[in-house]
């Protein structure tokens, strides 16, 4: 890869755009290049009404590798670089959970680290049965505190503490088993397994998920009644969308319903 080649590579088919993270060649990594191409990404992406699903994807033999250590090596005493890379990362990871549309990541190789941490901060995720994850910073004397707080949010603390201490990986069946992913399924079938969600996802109401997603992760780390308070809030709120309205009606018509939306 040269300096010219683009750190995303984006395509729309439909409703559905695929982000294709594209330094395959060295897996991937969350560079403060590739953070940032994301962020530019995710920003144009929240404002595009015509994209109803992203897909989250990689190209090479593996999703992530996690943060560019080379690139962190080079910045060794420059507190204010390191400080700026954890900011923007974190920046751009919370954006997903703040995007209107639902984020899906396409997992297949590895996925360690900050890339581990970037699974768990989409919405929903796929992954290959060959597909593996980590938080092995442990072992190069950096602990993984960042790719903590999503991973953690995920799987219960036991399972987190155990990929935080030891480092060692865990299969693709074991990340399904604890949370981590939505489906595990053969290679060859990724895309259309990652199909069903996207087909299910756009054939709802974009106003009605945009309102769902944003009080879900507003509500989830509250206690339970700032919690319910939120969410009833958004129920009535739902409630007088003309989406809502036309669901109901379709529902008590007994046909499909026709989104305004």
């Amino acid at each position: 890869m040269t300096d010219t080649t683009p750190y995303l590579l984006r395509h729309q088919e439909g409703p559905v755009l695929v982000l294709t993270m594209n330094r395959g060649d060295r897996f991937n990594p969350l560079s403060r290049g590739m953070i940032d191409a994301l962020q530019v990404e995710l920003d144009r992406i929240a404002e595009d009404c015509s994209v109803r699903v992203v897909v989250l994807a990689a190209s090479g033999r593996g999703f992530s590798a996690g943060h560019d250590l080379k690139e962190m090596r080079a910045h060794v005493g420059d507190d204010a670089w390191q400080r700026g890379l954890f900011e923007a990362c974190s920046r751009m990871m919370v954006r997903l959970t703040e995007l209107p549309q639902p984020v899906i990541a396409r997992v297949h190789g590895i996925a360690t680290a900050a890339g581990c941490q970037l699974v768990s901060m989409c919405d929903l995720a796929v992954a290959a049965d060959s597909a593996t994850f980590a938080l092995p910073g442990v072992s190069i004397g950096v602990f993984c505190s960042t790719p903590a707080v999503g991973v953690g949010r995920n799987v219960g603390r036991k399972h987190a503490m155990e990929m935080l201490l030891t480092g060692q990986p865990i299969s693709a069946a074991t990340a399904l088993e604890w949370g981590l992913v939505n489906r595990v399924v053969p290679a060859a079938d990724l895309d259309r397994a990652i199909e069903e969600f996207t087909r299910a996802i756009s054939s709802k109401s974009a106003a009605t998920i945009a309102l769902g997603k944003r009080v879900f992760y507003r509500q989830i780390e509250r206690g339970l009644e700032p919690a319910y308070a939120a969410a009833g809030d958004a129920m009535a709120c739902n409630l007088e969308l003309p989406d809502a309205a036309e669901g109901i009606d379709a529902f008590l018509g007994k046909r499909a319903p026709v989104w305004p939306s």
